[in-house]
């Protein structure tokens, strides 16, 4: 159950289906707001994957990443968690999928990416089954018992901070006019104008994209805005060949496995579960609803990793939960899970569509970078709000906290500048090698970290805000001494929903079994 001051926030609960109309604006709504990391991920792995990617199969590879999101946001929301969130392309994933697209060898009579593409979806596939394993056997809701808001709230606040310093934001040649038109149409309408009529609260970020993306289109048509400018539209690339494009299992060739690529993704996968352990949290509190069991957590995170596999089998990226999307919920008040499906319906019709995708993928930079600023803002806020369940007089719980949210920073800027050292060395070709084989040349902890199994997880989940901040302020609330009271477990219980809140897929499936079934012979 959640509490009265999170229920008035929210205008559409979880279980609420507004009019078909209204959900389908407010589901289009959702998809806008992931298309800029959705999009991202694939054009960052086209970069990768080397020259000789034809136009045509670059334009099926990122409209098959949407067609992933629509159907494992389908199957989250459906046989998942039923939390209303969103399933797209991962950040957490890239470090390892772009280490494997520079390492993997070149097959025979074969061309680069297609190659590298098929090693990646090996690897993929192997890390998502492992995911299977530990959501299914519930290895990840065994510690939510030891979770208190002290450990969450830093957490969740860490997402939002997580893409502060994105390129849509905060690039040298970004057109801040743009970005800042598009902030300051979703503040007026979400905080000014949302009590003049329904429309602005229910669609501020809608209005907000179409506003700035008029603005841009018109200065664009215009000459105002010049060609090269970021938030400049060039309307040649509507253009397309393919009417309709239905991606489809393996269309890029037999995946191909490799040990120390599948270790590699492992740890990607590992940042993505603390993640989306955090996501399921920032989800609940934001949808006005008690903080997840542990069969809703296992559930969770289990259907990621189905979502996984499947993300390899068809050749993109992988997959796990969207922040973006939570973000918007908090901006809008509407937590509705058919809503979120009406979306995943849209990523479907965009995917096969590819002159959707090309509409959509016009919206500039600086429009993405105010949703960001806009939508994650608003994480952090919720997360920060945890706290109010804990002892903020206590210097236990303030110590622990900020250690948290510092070094949640600090480290995987650490990690990230990695590869800027090594460029300027010497036969040292990426920051992981640097990493492994130890600044200066002396090896990490006495050599331990030389394992390729422990160095590459180290220095992938190092590079996760979420798992930085998380690990630190786990084991510390969990080993500095306090009390139940002022550590926040005591209002938290009390909040959290119970472990029979949470009917999976099988229980409703048993349950309808049950009651449609004809009364045995003998029974009363």
């Amino acid at each position: 159950m959640g509490d009265s001051e999170s229920d008035a926030l929210v205008k559409y609960g979880i279980e609420d289906r507004p009019p078909l109309r209204r959900s389908i604006l407010l589901g289009v709504q959702h998809y806008l707001t992931m298309i800029g990391a959705n999009i991202a991920v694939p054009l960052i792995l086209i970069s990768f994957l080397g020259e000789g990617m034809p136009a045509s199969a670059q334009a099926k590879f990122i409209g098959t990443f949407f067609v992933v999101s629509g159907v494992a946001t389908l199957a989250q929301t459906t046989f998942g968690n039923r939390y209303p969130i969103v399933q797209g392309a991962p950040f957490s994933m890239l470090a390892p999928a772009v280490a494997i697209l520079a390492a993997a060898p070149l097959l025979e009579g074969m061309v680069g990416w297609e190659s590298r593409l098929l090693f990646l979806q090996g690897a993929i596939i192997t890390a998502g089954a492992a995911e299977i394993v530990i959501g299914y056997f519930g290895l990840v809701g065994k510690i939510r018992e030891y979770l208190s808001p002290v450990v969450v709230a830093p957490v969740v606040a860490l997402i939002g901070l997580s893409l502060f310093s994105t390129g849509d934001v905060t690039a040298a040649t970004n057109n801040w006019y743009l970005l800042g038109l598009t902030l300051l149409f979703i503040v007026v309408f979400s905080q000014y104008l949302d009590r003049v009529s329904r429309v602005f609260s229910l669609y501020p970020v809608l209005l907000g994209i179409a506003g700035a993306w008029l603005v841009a289109a018109v200065g664009s048509a215009t000459g105002v805005i010049p060609a090269g400018d970021p938030a400049a539209i060039d309307f040649g690339e509507l253009s397309t060949e393919t009417l309709v494009y239905v991606p489809y299992p393996l269309q890029w060739g037999l995946p191909r496995f490799e040990l120390s690529f599948a270790i590699g993704m492992f740890a990607g996968v590992l940042a993505s579960i603390i993640e989306s352990f955090a996501d399921y949290h920032a989800v609940s509190r934001i949808s006005g609803v008690g903080a997840p069991s542990k069969r809703r957590i296992n559930h969770g995170i289990g259907m990621e990793g189905i979502a996984n596999v499947f993300a390899g089998l068809m050749g993109t990226g992988g997959s796990t939960s969207y922040s973006e999307n939570i973000g918007a919920i908090g901006l809008t008040g509407v937590a509705s899970r058919f809503v979120v499906q009406i979306g995943a319906v849209a990523m479907l019709i965009v995917g096969v569509i590819p002159f959707f995708g090309r509409v959509i993928a016009t919206i500039p930079g600086p429009i993405v970078g105010g949703l960001y600023i806009a939508m994650f803002g608003q994480i952090v806020a919720v997360g920060l709000s945890n706290l109010k369940y804990v002892d903020l007089d206590s210097s236990r719980n303030l110590f622990i906290i900020g250690i948290a949210l510092f070094a949640g920073m600090a480290v995987p800027t650490y990690f990230g500048n990695l590869d800027a050292a090594a460029g300027s060395m010497d036969a040292v070709d990426s920051g992981y090698e640097l990493f492994r084989q130890g600044v200066g040349g002396v090896p990490l902890l006495g050599g331990i970290l030389e394992t390729e199994l422990v160095s590459r997880t180290v220095y992938i989940v190092g590079g996760v805000e979420m798992a930085v901040g998380g690990i630190i302020a786990f084991v510390l609330d969990n080993t500095v001494p306090g009390t139940r009271d002022e550590r926040g477990l005591t209002d938290w219980e009390r909040l959290s929903e119970g472990e029979d809140a949470f009917d999976s897929a099988l229980d409703r499936a048993r349950d309808r079994w049950s009651s449609d079934s004809p009364p045995m012979s003998g029974d009363d």
